[in-house]
C-alpha cells in the first residue's frame, strides 16, 4: 500500500490513515509518500514499517550510525536534529491538550544539547551467540530480546563505543561467559565505571584478565554479585569517585554507578539551570524538592539561599543526598526525608492542609507521575510549582488537577532534549496561583 504520511506519533512512527483505519509506520516521516508492510493487524489500527519512501521529506536525514533500524537504542536517527526536536515539542502539545484540555501560556524555548557521544549512563546486555560468532555486548533489537550486533555506537562517548568490541573479547576468554549477562556504564568527571553483573565467581585467571582490561583502557570495573546495592568496586581499588558538577550553583554531585542520574550531562546543566530560575528561590523561603533523588535540584536550591525539604522513596538515596549536602556545604539549609510519594496519606502529611508550609515546589517524578502529590495539595499550597518530566502523558494528567481542581494556572511549558535520536520526551512545566 502506498499513503502519505501526515504527522509523527509519539514513538517517532509516522501517522497516515487508509480506508478510515490508522496506521503507524516505522521509518516514515511527516509529508512523504511511502509504501509499507503490515506486522500486526487490529480492527482500528496497523502498525507497519516502510518499505520504499517515493517522496522524501526535506528533513530526512542518512542515520550516521550503521547499526540504525536493528538496534533498539535510536529511533530518530533519519530525523533532522531539531526537526526532533519540533516533533517533541507537539507531542507535549498534544498531551497536554488531549489528556488535561490544556494550552501553557508560554512555550518556552526548548533546549538542545550535542547530538551525539552524550549518553553518560547506559546498560548494556551481553549474550553469548555461536551463530554471531561469539560473545555480543550492547543494546537490544528493535521490538525484540535478541541483542544487537554492534561494533559502535554513535550515543555513547567515542571512549566507550571503542570499547565495545574489547569487551567482547575481554568476556568471551573468562571461564563462564555465559553467566555475565549485563554491563552497566557510569561515566562521572573524573572515572568511567563498568559495573559487570555476574552470577558465579570468578576465577584467579578471570580476575587477572579484568585487571589487565581495566588497566589498559583507563576504566574502573565494579562487580555486581547481586542487586544494585551490591555493587563493589573491582579494580583499580583506589580510583576516584564518580561525580558530577553544577559549575554555576558550586555544587558537585557525588553518586554511585548503580545510583539513578541522568544520562545526558551537559543537558542536565541547563535542566537545573531552567528550573532555578523558573521557581526563582530567595533566601528565607521553604522550598519542597520531591523525588529528589541524589539532591539534583534540592542542593543549587540551597545554594541560593532558601531551605528546602528533599523527599524520597529510596532510603539509600536519601543518606547521599545527605552525604551530597554536607560535602557542599549546605547541610544546613538542606535536609531530606525518606518517604513514599505514591501513596496518598504520605503525600497528605508533606503538602496537604497549608501547602506544608512550603512557599514554593518542585516535582521531578519517575514516568508514573506525581497524582497523589498533587491531589494532595491543599488551600494554602505553594505558589509557584515547577514540575520537570519524563513522560508527557502523566505530566498532561497531573497537570489537569493542578489547573482545574487545584487552581492554578499552567503558566508555561517546554521541552528538553534529554535523549536526541530516541522518542522519550523530557519536559518541563510552570504552575501558579
Amino acid at each position: 500500500m502506498t499513503v502519505v504520511i501526515e504527522s509523527l506519533d509519539r514513538e517517532g512512527r509516522g501517522v497516515a490513515r487508509f480506508e478510515g483505519k490508522a496506521i503507524f509506520i516505522e521509518g516514515g516521516l511527516a509529508g512523504e509518500t511511502v509504501s509499507y508492510a503490515s506486522y500486526r493487524r487490529k480492527p482500528s489500527y496497523e502498525l507497519a514499517t516502510a518499505t520504499a519512501i517515493y517522496e522524501p521529506s526535506a528533513e530526512r536525514e542518512l542515520p550516521r550510525c550503521p547499526h540504525f533500524g536493528v538496534c533498539g537504542g535510536c529511533s530518530m536517527q533519519h530525523l533532522e536534529a531539531r526537526a526532533q526536536v519540533a516533533a517533541k515539542q507537539r507531542v507535549l502539545e498534544d498531551s497536554l491538550w488531549h489528556i488535561g484540555k490544556l494550552r501553557p501560556e508560554t512555550m518556552l524555548r526548548a533546549v538542545y544539547g550535542l547530538s551525539w557521544g552524550y549518553r553518560h549512563r547506559a546498560r548494556l546486555s551481553v549474550r553469548l551467540v555461536p551463530k554471531k560468532g561469539g560473545v555480543l555486548v550492547g543494546f537490544h533489537e528493535r521490538k525484540s530480546s535478541f541483542i544487537a550486533d554492534m561494533t559502535s555506537c554513535e550515543v555513547l562517548p567515542r571512549p566507550i563505543s571503542d570499547l565495545l568490541l574489547p569487551l567482547r573479547s575481554l568476556i568471551a576468554g573468562l571461564s563462564n561467559p555465559t553467566r555475565l549477562p549485563q554491563i552497566e556504564l557510569a561515566v562521572g568527571e573524573a572515572v568511567t565505571v563498568l559495573v559487570l553483573r555476574i552470577l558465579d565467581p570468578l576465577s584467579a585467571d578471570d580476575e587477572d584478565a579484568l585487571r589487565a582490561f581495566a588497566a589498559q583502557h583507563g576504566v574502573q570495573l565494579w562487580l555486581q554479585r547481586a542487586g544494585p546495592d551490591t555493587a563493589e568496586p573491582f579494580f583499580p581499588p583506589d580510583a576516584p569517585p564518580l561525580f558530577y558538577s553544577l559549575p554555576e550553583f558550586g555544587v558537585q554531585i557525588h553518586f554511585r554507578p548503580t545510583d539513578f542520574t541522568q544520562v545526558n550531562h551537559a543537558v542536565n546543566r541547563i535542566l537545573v539551570r531552567r528550573a532555578l530560575a523558573l521557581l526563582d528561590p530567595r533566601p528565607g523561603e521553604r522550598i519542597a524538592d520531591l523525588f529528589c533523588g541524589l539532591g539534583n535540584f534540592s542542593l543549587p536550591i540551597a545554594s541560593r539561599g532558601a531551605e528546602v525539604l528533599g523527599v524520597e522513596g529510596s532510603a539509600v538515596l536519601v543518606r547521599r543526598a545527605e552525604a551530597n549536602a554536607r560535602a557542599n556545604g549546605l547541610a544546613a539549609r538542606a535536609r531530606f526525608e525518606t518517604v513514599n510519594l505514591f501513596e496518598a496519606p504520605n503525600c497528605a502529611a508533606i503538602v496537604g492542609n497549608d501547602g506544608g508550609g512550603f512557599d514554593k515546589l518542585l516535582i521531578d517524578p519517575p514516568r508514573d507521575g506525581a497524582v497523589e502529590v498533587v491531589k494532595a495539595l491543599g488551600e494554602g499550597g505553594p505558589r509557584r510549582i515547577v514540575y520537570v518530566s519524563c513522560d508527557p502523558a502523566t505530566l498532561a494528567r497531573d497537570a489537569e488537577v493542578l489547573v482545574h481542581v487545584k487552581g492554578y494556572r499552567l503558566a508555561a511549558a517546554g521541552v528538553i532534549n534529554m535523549f536526541p535520536h530516541t522518542s522519550h520526551v523530557e519536559s518541563m512545566a510552570l504552575f501558579e496561583k
